[in-house]
C-alpha cells in the first residue's frame, strides 16, 4: 500500500525476502501497524538455487489457504517430483511423497517468488512497504528502536531483522557471526540447453569427490532454463584452497556424468556467487525489542543447503510470539526466549541430522556406496525415498539396526 508520513510503528520488520514477507503477512489481521522494509527494489534478483521443496508449501497453507492458491495459481514456476542424487558410479532417483501420495516441490527463480511474496505484504492495509531503503543508525531507547531508512527517521516498538546472512540488524545488537564450519559458500548460474532432465522434472544432487563436502546441483526451470550451481562448506573451501568458479567449469566441461549434457548448453549470465550461514549451532535469536529470521538467524539446513522453508516457518513462528508480546506489552530479551525456543523445537532435530549427513558425505566412497545400494536394493531406496517426505521418518531411519543391517548385507535384488 502507498507510505504514510508517520514512521512510528508497531513492528518493523528489516528485509523482504521470504521471512520477512511471511512474517508481514502473517501479521495481516492482528490489527498492528508493519513497516516491511528492503534495501532493494523488487522485484530484484536472490542468488539461490531456487528450489521451493514440500515444507515451503506446507508452510504457505499453514499461513493460510488464499496466500497458498494464489502461489498454486503462479505461473512463474515448475513442478518438480522428486530428487534424483548421483555420485561419480551410480544414481538414484526419489519421488516425493506426501502422506503416502505423490506430491512435488517446485523451481521457482527467486526474483519470481520474492516478489510474489512481496505483493501479497503489499496488499495489506496495515502494512506500509517501503523499498530502496537502507536501513541505518538502530538504536535501543527506553521504550523503542529507532533507526533511519529513505532519508526518514522510525520508531518501532519492535524490530523483526529478516535481512539476510550479513543482518545490519544483528551486527547492531552484537549477534552477527561468522562461523566457516557453519557456513557454506556458493554459486549460482543459470544455462539454456542442458538436456538430461526426466519426465518429472526432478531436482539433481551430484556428489563428486571434487564437491565433497558439498554437491553440484542442476535444476530444471520453466523454459527450458536450469539453474547449476555448487556448494561447499567454507572450512573446507579455505583448508583445500578450493577455487569454486574453476571447479564447477572443469565438472560441466570435463566430467564423464556432465560433459554430454552440457554439450550444447549456454550460460545465460556470469557465475554469481553467495554465502549461506548453517543451522546446527544454537545461537541467541533475540533480545530486549528484537528477533532474527530467516538467514539472519542462520536456519539453512546444514545438509541441504535449503533455507526457504525455514525461513518461512521462522516468519510465520515469529509473527505468533510478536503477537503475545503484544498482548503481554512485554518485549524483554527474556520475553523473547520463548521465540528462540520455538524455533529449535521446530528445528533442532533437523539440523542435528543434517549434521550427522553432512559428515557422511565428507567420504565419497561411502556415499557412493549409499546410492549404489538404494538403487539396487529396493528395501534401502524405499527407506530412503519416505525419509525425503518426512523428517520424523529420517530420524527414525537411521537409529534402526535394521536398516544398516540390510545396507551393509543386502544382495542386489
Amino acid at each position: 500500500m502507498e507510505n504514510e508520513n508517520n514512521y512510528a510503528f508497531d513492528v518493523a520488520i528489516i528485509g523482504a525476502g521470504p521471512a520477512g514477507s511471511c512474517c508481514a503477512i502473517s501479521l495481516a489481521n492482528s490489527g498492528l501497524r508493519v513497516a516491511l522494509i528492503d534495501k532493494a527494489t523488487f522485484p530484484r534478483d536472490k542468488i539461490c538455487g531456487d528450489a521451493l521443496n514440500i515444507d515451503v508449501v506446507n508452510q504457505l497453507h499453514l499461513m493460510g489457504e488464499n496466500i497458498l492458491k494464489s502461489f498454486e495459481n503462479n505461473a512463474q514456476k515448475t513442478a518438480s517430483y522428486g530428487i534424483k542424487i548421483f555420485s561419480t558410479k551410480a544414481s538414484f532417483a526419489m519421488p516425493l511423497y506426501h502422506n503416502k501420495v505423490k506430491s512435488c516441490g517446485y523451481v521457482m527463480k527467486r526474483l519470481d517468488f520474492d516478489n510474489y511474496l512481496f505483493e501479497e505484504a503489499k496488499s495489506h492495509k496495515n502494512i506500509f512497504c517501503y523499498e530502496d531503503a537502507c536501513v541505518e543508525k538502530i538504536e535501543e531507547k527506553i521504550d523503542c528502536i529507532s533507526f533511519t531508512a529513505a532519508n526518514n527517521s522510525f520508531t518501532t516498538k519492535l524490530m523483526v531483522g529478516a535481512d539476510g546472512a550479513h543482518s545490519i540488524v544483528a551486527k547492531a545488537f552484537g549477534l552477527h557471526e561468522v562461523d566457516k564450519n557453519n557456513y557454506s559458500a556458493g554459486l549460482r548460474q543459470y544455462y539454456k540447453n542442458v538436456t538430461g532432465f526426466n519426465a518429472d522434472n526432478m531436482i539433481e544432487l551430484h556428489f563428486f569427490k571434487e564437491t565433497a563436502p558439498g554437491y553440484f546441483w542442476m535444476f530444471p526451470m520453466p523454459d527450458g532454463l536450469a539453474n547449476i550451481g555448487i556448494g561447499m562448506l567454507s572450512s573446507k573451501v579455505a583448508k583445500k584452497k578450493v577455487n569454486l568458479k574453476e571447479l564447477m567449469h572443469r565438472l560441466i566441461t570435463t566430467h564423464p556424468n556432465l560433459v554430454e549434457r552440457f554439450k550444447d548448453a549456454q550460460p545465460l549470465e556470469t557465475v554469481k556467487g553467495f554465502g549461506l550461514p548453517l543451522g546446527g549451532k544454537k545461537r541467541n535469536l533475540s533480545g530486549n525489542r528484537f528477533l532474527l529470521i530467516g538467514d539472519a538467524a542462520s536456519l539453512i539446513d546444514p545438509f541441504s543447503g535449503e533455507g526457504i522453508g525455514n525461513a518461512v516457518r521462522s516468519g510465520r513462528l515469529a509473527a505468533g510470539h510478536i503477537v503475545n508480546c503484544f498482548k503481554e506489552n512485554n518485549f524483554s530479551a527474556a520475553f523473547n526466549k520463548a521465540y528462540d525456543k520455538i524455533i529449535y523445537q521446530k528445528m533442532e532435530k533437523e539440523f542435528k541430522l543434517s549434521k550427522m549427513l553432512l559428515r557422511i558425505a565428507q567420504w565419497p566412497r561411502f556415499c557412493n556406496f549409499i546410492i549404489r545400494k538404494a538403487s539396487e536394493v529396493g528395501f534401502i531406496g524405499n527407506q530412503l525415498t519416505e525419509g525425503l517426505g518426512s523428517l520424523s521418518k529420517r530420524g527414525k531411519l537411521f537409529r534402526q539396526p535394521i536398516f544398516y543391517l540390510r545396507l551393509f548385507f543386502s544382495k542386489k535384488d
